[in-house]
């Protein structure tokens, strides 16, 4: 069956569709030999032979799919290689399961929840800007967190890339000399916690994501992982495709 080329990628495990994306844009792709750069393109999806950046990528007959939470730890970041040397998220789940990638990013200095799946169909499903997913952070910030604050991060706040949605805030301690909330977004703007909190003239001091849409890292320790149920994982399908229809609706 003919199929576009980002998705026979994704469903051979070795990213999401829009990183593949971005793959094939860079020239990093070979199809039979053949350099593809353009979108869009078709193949068979079980008989061609992908080489993506050098690494070979082969049909997944009847692979089984997996859906780990993980607690990064600070020091690790969201990439399968890094030619810095730095530590990658891959090296926290053991080689059994196979090449799994991360969903959305974590910055090297945040730490907190991230699944990591094999899954590219269902990455592409959380991801989708439509599908809204709630993410929760506490953050830790030097100085007093103001009323004048946490009203400007609920009704939204002008960055570079434009206005932010209205988030939700929970005070948890303030004091003088710093405090910590909780913040939930369901954006997926490059390090928007810490710009946000930089528009506020608050220096961040930690940050750690500590839910993606009800799935806690409570009881995870720093470096930790966990296999998420399939029932949870089947209630994020269906909850991201809900909010993709109805935020469609919408617009109409």
């Amino acid at each position: 069956m003919l199929t576009r080329l980002q998705k026979i990628i994704a469903d051979r495990g070795f990213c999401s569709r829009r990183k593949a994306e971005e793959y094939i844009s860079a020239n990093k792709v070979k199809v039979d030999g053949i350099t593809i750069s353009e979108l869009g393109g078709k193949f068979e999806d079980t008989e061609v032979s992908i080489d993506v950046d050098g690494n070979i990528l082969n049909p997944l007959i009847n692979a089984q799919k997996y859906y780990f939470l993980v607690n990064k730890p600070c020091g690790f970041i969201t990439s399968l290689s890094d030619d810095r040397g730095r530590k990658t998220v891959d090296k926290l789940i053991p080689d059994k399961y196979g090449r799994l990638f991360p969903i959305g990013r974590l910055d090297v200095n945040t730490s907190g929840a991230l699944i990591m799946t094999n899954d590219g169909d269902f990455a592409n499903l959380v991801m989708h800007p439509s599908s809204s997913f709630d993410k929760t952070y506490t953050v830790e910030i030097a100085g007093r967190f103001s009323a004048i604050d946490k009203s400007r991060l609920e009704k939204g706040i002008m960055l570079e890339d434009g206005v932010t949605a209205p988030a939700k805030v929970e005070l948890i301690l303030v004091s003088i000399s710093s405090s910590v909330i909780n913040i939930t977004i369901h954006e997926g703007k490059n390090r928007e916690v810490r710009r946000m909190m930089e528009a506020l003239n608050h220096r961040v001091v930690s940050l750690m994501r500590i839910k993606i849409g009800n799935i806690s890292v409570a009881k995870l320790k720093t470096g930790q992982y966990a296999q998420i149920p399939e029932s949870i994982i089947e209630s994020i399908k269906q909850k991201c495709i809900y909010n993709q229809n109805h935020n469609t609706y919408k617009k109409r």
